[in-house]
Parts: structure tokens; C-alpha cells; sequence
């Protein structure tokens, strides 16, 4: 990781996820308070509250402050008792409410995006919308809808998609679940926040054209759909930093498109006070370092007119009195349903299983045969990545228990090993138990010995501890301490699997090659105020090919294998690589050498390489999927269900061939600058444009039937095109087919213009046999390019091109239409 994490994320841990650990489209109409009046403005109630708010007092709602009273959330803004305005609580929430008490940990936003499902995304969150009140809060800081422009970008898990009509979809169908239950909404990261690495200082150069057709298109639905608050992003945009950017704050959210909400930094994104408020920024977080007494200061000096300040508090108190948080009559805060949350997060896990590949019927599994289950992710669950996304689940259930509830005999291996072997007390003079040193309160415990290592070998360091990151013991082989301290607030994100072992201790690694030999060990370790337990293990090539026989001799005595393969991701870095983390690789290998029926299960952040493919029967790409992802996955292996996702985002074959790669400039960035020179033609608009064949395409996923599509038709509308077509699912058992429509270049326009671009989708269930006439409504918005010259959209007119497909690259129809003025 190139840059510190922020301390905003760190904060958020601190005071969460520390007791996280320790506790085990169309068709909806908004409640009242969530869609009263989202366009009015400011009423008499709140013009009466900020004629009687001393100067203080405003500035007290423009900034974050401590909770006295604390649910572990990740900020606070105090109220003012004396005019009945009330605190408001802030939780993290992109796949559940994350505050240190339980509540529903939701799959992944990228899984719930697979679905292809407007509706399924609001019912997602009012799950989230109802806990979240239900655990005291009154804003989510969610969701996210930054576009997947990097494969690498660590919290590609925590959006949608690489496409910006599916984004728009999603976003606003979301915020519009979260806000019917009463809970304001908060889309973020605004904007261009595409990347983990270098975050907090990256400075974005993007033309116009491409912000406006590609990430801006998801936050102005969001705006669209009556989303309360804005996060600001960390980086800059063309030299500004986005929190003071008044290009994006005033003259794009609100002159364009009537954003009346408030604008809040992300935690610790503020860089000043006279500028930043000026520019359009309402709230600081999760402090006042610039919106504080410097910002009171500004104002009695003259830097800073009060009416900026007034601006500010006003569009706070307006969201509040739209929500009942003035007047008290926002409806009582409900009880949770963690089961009605868990029916949805099973829905959702379901609906997104993306089956990308399937030889040789290796799926569905015959329910009562012999199956072999390998890999550490298919004993021990795999919620959530780590960072802002983790949530204390109710419960989460083993994929290797789901599935010997359906097989016969189920045999399980390991595989690769997380969390270490114990070293052989043989190999350390003087010898002690390294699989639980115990160190009492106030005691301190140290070590002066040598390892010896037999044989030359990778050898894998893992220490497990029970204290907190920082006080962690202190291990030093040959001088070198193994873990340093990260730098910056680092330590609280590593990943929401690696970092914490089975029975809750928290995880480091550090691997190198030794040479054989004696090295010299040493350990201190402080037992402070309530005592300190950890173990030193290890993993070496040895036990490595250890674990890969026992996989290898479980897959040949087994007529189907299922191998669970991972990567865990989280906020604060970006991945260095899209193949899967230590030896997996190698795993697959010997596996599908040894029993070709192998289905590979991947619970990963993004898009994956696989060297390996061609060797497997199945893969079935599961994301993160949250609480209910062991029922599910058990169900779609065994054709409970038909697997339903489709991918949000093009799978490159491997590091060097994708939309970034090759061009430091476009990714990770040059002496701090970024370059969006790849243009409009980000995701899949790519590997058209230059040619290049992605490992899956963008839409694809496979079904267990099989489905024929004829009769396409399209015509000019007021609103755009309306497009139909005819779907028959041509196999013997009932599927989900996700027919995609897509539109080809204007003739007339003398702007850059992808090949081809979604214009719309439609999510059908179909029975064996069933023919359905299926009619898709293209907005102009799709037909429309962005004018950099008029700064604005214009229609792109001409006889326009349309398919109709499976995915971006399994376009099955094709006709076109003339599209007039």
C-alpha cells in the first residue's frame, strides 16, 4: 500500500471494528417522510430554527464530534437540545448496518449488481434502511457507485459495475429502498474515486465528455431519486481536491441538477475552510479540524460571509425536517427482522450466482453422490470484505456444512492454509510451545533463541493475537522485526478473512525465503492491562505440499470436487495483481489434474485470471456473499436453483491485457496525476474498441437451461426506443435469462462514441418451453452523447444500430432504427 489509510476508516475501526471482532425498477412508492417535498427547499421551520441558531451553534452542525453515547458507528454530529434539534448518528452500511451490534450482513454490493435487478436492489435496501434505524442510526454512508475503471481498485466489491446505465439503475433503486424506511442516504464517493492507492492525494485528470457519460451518470440518478447527503472523495479533480472542488459541489450537483441535500467530506477529506465552504461543502467529518473554530474564526474575521454558513446549516436542517427529525414526527424506530433480512440476503446471494463456466454437466451436482470439498473458504465462511463493508452477522453458516446437508459422502481438505502449522519445538532452542504463549496482566514475556530451519524454503510467519494491532508482540528473526507496524492507521485494514483467525484472534503474515541453517529469534510480548495470548505459526513449502497431497488424494477418491478459492480485499489498498493470492494457483493445478470434475467456487472482490480454467468443469463466481452465501452456494451447486448473475464487469485474461494496463499514467498514476486517457471507452467499451477478447465478457453468465432469442423489433418513442423481442427457454428445466440490449453509433455525431453501449436489460424467469414476448424501453439518455463544446447532452440521430444478447460479446440479434430529432 503506497499511502497510509485514511484515519477516517481507522477511526471507524477503532471504535467498531475492535468490538466487531470481540461480538460474535418501478412499482415502489417511498413512505411519506422519505418523498416529502425532495425538491421544495427549505421550509418556514427551518428558516425559524436558523434565525433564532447562534453562530456556534450553526458551525456545531457542519462538523462531526464524539458520541457520548456511541453505538460504534462511524460519526456523530451533535444537535441543539434548546431548539429540539436532535444528534444525528452516522453509520457505514454498503452490504448492512456497521455498528458494533448485530445485523444483517447482506452479500456484496457487486453480487447484488450480478442480479441485473432494480427491484431487488430496493428490497436490499429496505433491509438496510429498517436496521439501520433500528440500531439508532439516521444516516447511512452508502451506497456507492463510483464505476469499476481498475480491476485492482480494492473496493470494487463495495459498487455496482463498470457500466453507468446498470450503476444509475441500481443506485437509485437502492437509495430510494434505504430513504422509504426512513433513513437518509448518502452516495459517495463524488468524485472519481476509482482507486484505493493513493486516495488521499491522487489527482484525477478526466476530459468532460468521459465524467459526464461515465462516472457522473450513477450520482445524478442517486440526486435523481431524493438522496439526502453527498460524500465528497478523497483525490482531486483536474488539481482540486473533490471536497473543495466547485466545478463538482455547485456548479454540476446543484445549478445542474438541483441537488438540494448537504455535502459532507469523506472522513478526514477536508484541506480548508474558506475554500471548501465557498465552493459548496456543507459538513466536515468526522471532526472540526477546518469546519470548527477555524470556520467560526473566518467568519468574525470577515474571511467567510455568515450567509455560507447559513447555506450549509440550512441544507442540513432541510433534510432533517423532510425526514420528521425537527418536528418528531419521523415514525418510531422499528424493531429488527433479522429474519426477513436474512430471506433477502439468501434472495440476493441466489439471484447473483454468476456460473461462468460449465463443462460437461459438472453442474448441478447429484444430490446424495460423493463429494470432495477443498480450499479453507469452503469450511470457513467468507462474509464480507474488510474495511467500511464488514458487518457483525447474525449468523453465517459453512459452506462445507451446506453442502454434506444435500451430498452422500463428503470428504474435506484443506488445501491452502491460512493460518499456519505450528513450529516444531525441535526447531527452536530453547525450545517453547509456540501455539499459545499466555501473558499475564502487567507481565511482560520474552524469547532470546534460533530457529533452525532444516532446508532452504519459502517460509510463511503468521502470528496470532488476542490484544489490539498495535500492542501486538514483537518478533525479530536474524535483527529484522517480521511486523512492523503499517504506516498510518494501516493496521486496522487487512481484509475481512485473512486478518482474523477461527477462534477471533487477529492475524499477520510475513513471507520470505530462509536459507538452511540457525536463524536467531527473538519475541517480546507486554501482557498490559488484561493479558495477551498468541501463537507463532508457520507455513513452508513443506506443509504446503502437504496440504496440496491430501486435496489431491480427496479429489481422486470423490466423484465431484468443489474448490472454494478466494481473494480478500478491502478499503485502503488497492490488489497488486488480478491472479488469485499465494499458491491457489498451484492448488487448481493438481486438483483439476487429478479429478476433472472440479467446480472452482470464487469468493473474490473483482474480476480474477485464471491460468487455470480450461482444466476445471465449473466456475461459479460468488463475490462476498454475505451471511446467507453458504445456503446459497449449496443451493446453486446443486440446482436448488438456476444460477442468475450475469457480470457487472469485464474479466480480463490476465495483468496485461485491460483497460489500464501498460499506462502507469491511467493507473496507478504519474508523480501523483492520474490520466482517464482510455476516454469513454472504460469496461467493456475497451476490449471493443481496440479489439482485445476479455476472458468473459461483460453480461455473460451461463444458466442451466438454455434459452433462443428471435423477432427483433425496434422503434422511435417519445422517450427513446422501445425495442422487443421474443425469449424461449429451449431446455427442460426453469431458468433466468438476462436479455441485454445494445446500441451502436450515432452517424451524425462528431464526438468520440463507443462501439456499442447498454441501453437496457430485462431479468426473466422462464419454464421449460416458455416463450415470452419481452419489450425493452431505451431512454434517450442512452441514445445521447455529452457536448463538451455545449456542455450538454445531445441526441445522437441517424439510423442506429441494435443487438440483442446474452452479453457484450454474445450479441444474438441485430437490426437498426432511425433515430430523429
Amino acid at each position: 500500500m503506497s499511502d497510509p489509510v485514511s484515519r477516517r476508516s481507522a477511526l471507524r475501526l477503532m471504535s467498531g471494528a475492535i468490538a466487531v471482532a470481540a461480538a460474535a425498477t418501478g412499482g415502489f412508492t417511498p413512505a411519506a417522510h422519505a418523498q416529502s417535498r425532495p425538491g421544495a427547499g427549505a421550509g418556514p421551520r427551518v428558516e425559524g430554527l436558523l434565525a433564532r441558531l447562534t453562530l456556534d451553534e450553526k458551525i456545531s452542525l457542519l462538523h462531526g464530534a464524539t458520541d457520548p453515547a456511541s453505538l460504534g458507528q462511524a460519526g456523530y454530529v451533535p444537535g441543539v437540545a434548546r431548539l429540539g434539534i436532535p444528534p444525528l448518528r452516522l453509520a457505514d452500511g454498503p452490504a448492512g448496518v456497521r455498528v458494533t451490534r448485530h445485523a444483517t450482513a447482506l452479500p456484496a454490493p457487486v453480487l447484488l449488481a450480478s442480479a441485473f435487478d432494480p427491484q431487488l436492489a430496493r428490497r436490499y435496501g429496505q433491509v438496510i434502511g429498517r436496521e439501520g434505524r433500528a440500531l439508532g442510526q439516521d444516516v447511512l454512508l452508502s451506497p456507492m457507485v463510483n464505476l469499476i475503471r481498475t480491476p485492482y481498485a480494492g473496493r470494487n466489491f463495495e459498487t455496482f459495475s463498470e457500466d453507468p446505465l446498470l450503476a444509475s439503475d441500481l443506485v437509485a433503486a437502492e437509495v430510494g429502498g434505504i430513504q422509504g424506511e426512513h433513513l437518509i442516504a448518502t452516495v459517495k464517493h463524488f468524485a472519481m474515486n476509482n482507486q484505493e492507492r493513493d486516495r488521499m492525494t491522487i489527482d484525477v485528470r478526466v476530459d468532460e465528455q468521459t465524467m459526464h457519460e461515465l462516472e457522473l451518470r450513477g450520482f445524478e440518478a442517486a440526486v435523481g431519486a431524493g438522496a439526502g447527503a453527498v460524500m465528497g472523495a478523497y483525490n482531486k479533480v483536474d488539481s482540486t481536491f473533490a471536497c473543495e472542488n466547485k466545478t463538482l459541489l455547485t456548479d454540476i450537483l446543484r445549478d445542474r441538477w438541483g441537488f438540494e441535500g448537504w455535502v459532507m467530506t469523506d472522513w478526514f477529506a477536508a484541506h480548508s475552510t474558506v475554500a471548501a465552504i465557498t465552493a459548496g461543502l456543507d459538513m466536515e467529518m468526522p471532526d472540526g479540524t477546518h469546519f470548527g473554530t477555524a470556520l467560526a474564526t473566518a467568519v468574525r474575521d470577515g474571511a467567510v460571509p455568515e450567509r455560507y454558513v447559513d447555506r450549509a446549516v440550512r441544507r442540513v436542517l432541510a433534510v432533517m425536517d423532510r425526514f420528521g427529525l425537527l418536528d418528531g414526527s419521523a415514525p418510531p424506530r422499528p424493531d429488527r427482522d433479522p429474519r426477513a433480512g436474512a430471506a433477502v440476503a439468501l434472495e440476493v446471494a441466489r439471484a447473483g450466482a454468476t456460473l461462468l463456466r460449465n463443462e460437461h454437466r459438472t453442474l448441478p451436482l447429484r444430490p446424495g453422490g460423493t463429494v470432495a470439498v477443498i480450499g479453507p473458504t469452503g469450511s470457513l465462511p467468507f462474509v464480507s470484505g474488510g474495511g467500511s463493508a464488514h458487518v457483525v452477522p447474525d449468523h453465517a453458516g459453512s459452506p462445507l456444512d451446506a453442502i454434506k446437508s444435500r451430498a452422500g459422502k463428503v470428504t474435506y481438505a484443506l488445501g491452502e492454509d491460512l493460518f499456519g502449522k505450528g513450529i516444531p519445538a525441535s526447531l527452536l532452542s530453547p525450545a517453547f510451545d509456540s501455539e499459545g504463549v499466555q501473558v499475564g496482566a502487567g507481565k511482560v514475556w520474552t524469547y532470546d533463541g534460533t530457529l533452525t530451519v532444516p532446508e532452504s524454503d519459502e517460509w510463511t510467519f503468521v502470528l496470532h493475537f488476542s490484544s489490539a494491532p498495535t500492542a501486538r508482540p514483537k518478533v525479530l528473526l536474524d535483527g529484522t522485526e517480521l511486523f512492523p507496524q503499517a504506516a498510518g492507521y494501516g493496521e486496522y485494514f487487512q481484509g475481512g478473512l485473512v486478518s482474523a483467525a477461527p477462534d477471533g484472534l487477529s492475524v499477520r503474515r510475513k513471507s520470505l525465503t530462509l536459507a538452511a541453517g540457525a536463524h536467531t529469534l527473538r519475541i517480546g510480548a507486554q501482557g498490559g492491562a488484561g493479558g495477551l495470548l498468541f501463537r507463532l505459526r508457520r507455513s513452508t513449502g513443506a506443509t504446503r505440499a502437504q496440504d496440496v497431497a491430501e486435496a489431491v488424494a480427496a479429489a481422486r477418491a470423490a466423484r465431484d470436487v468443489v474448490l472454494f478459492a478466494y481473494e480478500d480485499a478491502t478499503e485502503g489498498q488497492d490488489r497488486t495483481t488480478i491472479a488469485l493470492p499465494g499458491h491457489q494457483e498451484q492448488l487448481i493445478d493438481a486438483v483439476t489434474a487429478a479429478n476433472p470434475r472440479t467446480a472452482v467456487v470464487l469468493n473474490t472482490s473483482s474480476s480474477t485470471s485464471m491460468p487455470w480454467l480450461r482444466r476445471t468443469g465449473a466456475v461459479l463466481q460468488m463475490y462476498y456473499p454475505g451471511q446467507e452465501g453458504a445456503a446459497a452456494t449449496a443451493a446453486v451447486l446443486f440446482g436448488e436453483c438456476d444460477p442468475g448473475g450475469r457480470l457487472t464487469q469485464s474479466f480480463p485474461a490476465d495483468d496485461d491485457h485491460h483497460p489500464v494496463a501498460g499506462d502507469p499514467r491511467r493507473y496507478p498514476g504519474v508523480d501523483g496525476i492520474e490520466e482517464y486517457s482510455e476516454g469513454i471507452h472504460a469496461g467493456y467499451r475497451w476490449y471493443d474498441a481496440e479489439g482485445v477478447r476479455p476472458l468473459f465478457p461483460f453480461g455473460h453468465g451461463l444458466s442451466y437451461t438454455s434459452f433462443a432469442y428471435d423477432d427483433l423489433r425496434a422503434r422511435r418513442t417519445r422517450a427513446g426506443l422501445g425495442v422487443s423481442f421474443t425469449v424461449r427457454n429451449t431446455g427442460r428445466r426453469e431458468g433466468i435469462a438476462v436479455p441485454q440490449v445494445y446500441l451502436g453509433r450515432s452517424p451524425d455525431l462528431r464526438l468520440d462514441q463507443a462501439v456499442r453501449v447498454l441501453g437496457g436489460y430485462r431479468r426473466l424467469v422462464l419454464r421449460a418451453g416458455e416463450r415470452r414476448r419481452v419489450r425493452v424501453e431505451v431512454a434517450a439518455r442512452a441514445l445521447s452523447s455529452w457536448d463538451p463544446k455545449r456542455h450538454d447532452w445531445v441526441l445522437g440521430t441517424g439510423r442506429r444500430s441494435v443487438w440483442v444478447g446474452a452479453s457484450a460479446r454474445d450479441l444474438r440479434l441485430r437490426t437498426s432504427v432511425e433515430v430523429g430529432k
